[in-house]
């Protein structure tokens, strides 16, 4: 004869189950896995089928809102961020609007000599001479990863002045790498454990002034923004919630395709970090949706947004400032 469970039992397995059913897994057993050993599980089986070297840290809040690490592989290797950087750019950029030397409204023009090819907008257009702001230029190069805007960072902020406020920000790695021009560099390198501090330090509004971090924020949550990875298998409420940068390039060990980011619940409060640099790769030259590294990522993320932790109790001592999503709707011209 079967054991008798009481109400609050059997409520407590229906809750169980229900919690199975939501994230995709099997069992109520199975349910009772924490969300990180959930990740870590998917992130491994994702690394050894794509293989390559990772270089991954990955962090949630707990029940105080403390933010805990819950992957660390290899999470202080120093490696080529590529476009991932540009968030690093765009936070030297805006510490010099944060102390007045320069406002987003601030104009360059937009010369034919400086124009990059590769991601971004500006070298499609074929004819130059726009004037272009501060605000203007960061959003291109926030959101479709715009390398020329690169460029008009450095007209602005010179490369050794860029590693002087990383410096100061207390990132001992993440750097650009100056060229002889002192307005123009290399991207440089950065390792996970930085790139978690500075998007922690942004989701917490104390990387910037709040308004400056706003701003990042929005951009980088945008829904014109890429969607490849591990924004790809959400529904645009989902990927609102998500603040992300990806970065892809080769170099002498192979393909390398990164992409790190925050996500946030419905309400905007950050819950967790993701920093994922993957090198010596292959499938060369194939910077799309089907590379196996991008695939990977974007069952990663599924797996992260389907396992977020639960909000921390609010107190002002332990929850992030809320930085609420602004709801896409489309819109029809007029």
């Amino acid at each position: 004869m079967p054991a008798k469970l009481s109400r609050r039992s059997a409520l407590g397995l229906g809750a169980a189950a229900a919690a199975a059913a939501t994230v995709g897994v099997s069992s109520p057993a199975e349910a009772a896995v924490s969300g990180n050993a959930r990740i870590k599980r998917v992130y491994e089986k994702e690394k050894a089928k794509v293989g390559g070297m990772w270089h991954t840290h990955m962090a949630a809040v707990d029940a105080t809102g403390a933010i805990t690490p819950f992957v660390e592989d290899d999470a202080d290797h120093v490696t080529y961020g590529y476009s991932v950087q540009k968030l690093a750019v765009a936070t030297a950029v805006l510490d010099k609007v944060d102390r007045g030397e320069l406002t987003m409204g601030t104009k360059l023009d937009l010369q034919g000599d400086i124009i990059l090819g590769g991601s971004g907008i500006y070298f499609l257009q074929g004819t130059y001479g726009d004037d272009l702001t501060v605000a203007g230029f960061l959003t291109a190069m926030l959101l479709v990863s715009d390398n020329t805007a690169v460029r008009l960072c450095g007209r602005l902020v010179p490369a050794l002045e860029i590693n002087e406020i990383l410096a100061a920000k207390g990132f001992a790695q993440t750097r650009v790498i100056p060229v002889a021009n002192p307005n123009r560099f290399y991207l440089g390198v950065t390792t996970p454990r930085e790139m978690h501090d500075l998007l922690w330090r942004l989701a917490n509004k104390t990387l910037l002034s709040p308004a400056s971090c706003d701003f990042m924020l929005r951009v980088t949550r945008g829904l014109s923004g890429y969607h490849d990875g591990v924004r790809r298998v959400m529904s645009s409420r989902e990927r609102e919630r998500v603040a992300t940068k990806y970065g892809a390039d080769f170099n002498d060990l192979g393909e390398s395709r990164h992409e790190v980011g925050i996500m946030f619940d419905a309400n905007g409060v950050p819950l967790l970090t993701y920093a994922m640099f993957a090198e010596g790769l292959g499938d060369p030259e194939n910077y799309g949706a089907t590379h196996p590294a991008v695939e990977a990522h974007a069952k990663i993320g599924r797996t992260l947004i389907d396992n977020l932790p639960p909000a921390p109790t609010a107190t002002a001592a332990t929850v992030a400032p809320r930085s609420k999503p602004q709801h896409f709707k489309p819109v029809n011209g007029g």
